[in-house]
């Protein structure tokens, strides 16, 4: 079973609008739709999707609506107590192809509640099982929380991934080699956060083809003691850095409808193929593909194995 913990849950609610968003001007929605969300619960659906068996951890009060919206998708999940209702992140998807996200900070968890989330993630997770921790962390919740997780988790021999940003991201670099995770999926920016590079500049030297900033920015982690590094690149693709070498895979063209849960998407790819036993390159091949058909998709839609199909002939060692 491979465990999920969504710190930070939300409902994401998606409009698209008939025409260009222009601020202080009346606009009209098209269509609307309120999902699940969460990067957590947005993995768990993706490893539910490819038949894997996956569990959802996260807090929410009692008759929260998105425990509704996680029995109608059939998706595993335990939710911890919490004080308030689960936050509504809201996508606006307006012409041309222009995507716009405003998200709600989410409920304060007290330090009971944070207790309690913590001993139920550890309490579900199986000795030698794998589990990833995802997102931003709700208020109330330490800004050092994952890197005091990994530590807890790690004694139950867990296989341990993260995908944050910001101060969790910093303060988990910043914890030291007893804190690194098994795996890490940074994009462009959040790998210049805790490197000190520029990300804008490593992203946009990327698309060009120049690689040597990513590689050397993610060889960098791998060294300080991160067992597996996949760098997301957007549209040109991404990195992945291992104990057995580095490899790149080019994103296939892809129409963009919603670049929202794409990265959630890449790392359900990545967790599917591991689970799978698959090589590194393969791995990697599935996280991009997975990427590229969530673009395709609208709002925080999460691909079926069956709508992707991955290129490992596009694979290139570095």
């Amino acid at each position: 079973m491979i465990v999920t913990l969504t710190a930070n849950p939300s409902l994401d609610r998606t409009i698209t609008l008939g025409g260009e968003l222009v601020p202080g001007g009346v606009h009209r929605i098209v269509s609307d739709r309120t999902g699940p969300g969460g990067k957590g619960i947005n993995v768990a659906l993706g490893l539910r999707g490819a038949g894997l068996n996956a569990l959802a951890v996260f807090p929410a009060r009692e008759a929260d609506l998105l425990l509704d919206l996680l029995d109608a998708e059939d998706l595993r999940h335990r939710s911890t107590p919490s004080q308030g209702r689960v936050r509504t992140n809201l996508t606006i998807l307006s012409a041309p192809a222009v995507t716009t996200k405003i998200n709600e900070p989410g409920a304060v968890l007290s330090a009971v509640d944070v207790a309690a989330l913590e001993d139920a993630l550890v309490e579900v997770v199986e000795p030698g099982g794998t589990v990833m921790l995802s997102g931003s962390l709700a208020p109330g919740i330490p800004v050092d929380e994952y890197a005091r997780l990994v530590r807890r988790l790690r004694d139950k021999g867990a296989w341990i991934g993260v995908d944050t940003s910001d101060r969790p991201l910093a303060a988990l670099a910043a914890a030291g080699p007893d804190s690194a995770p098994d795996f890490l999926k940074p994009n462009a920016e959040e790998l210049g956060q805790i490197t000190g590079r520029d990300g804008a500049q490593m992203e946009t030297a990327a698309a060009s083809g120049d690689l040597d900033g990513i590689l050397e920015a993610a060889c960098g982690l791998h060294e300080a003691g991160v067992g597996e590094v996949l760098v997301t690149l957007g549209g040109a693709g991404a990195v992945l850095v291992t104990g057995e070498g580095a490899w790149f895979a080019p994103s296939p063209h892809t129409p963009v409808v919603s670049t929202v849960g794409a990265g959630d998407s890449a790392v359900a790819g990545y967790l599917i193929a591991r689970a799978s036993g698959e090589l590194p390159p393969e791995r990697l091949a599935l996280a991009v593909a997975y990427g590229a058909v969530a673009v395709s998709l609208p709002g925080t839609t999460i691909p079926a194995r069956h709508q992707v199909q991955p290129d490992v002939g596009d694979v290139v060692e570095l």
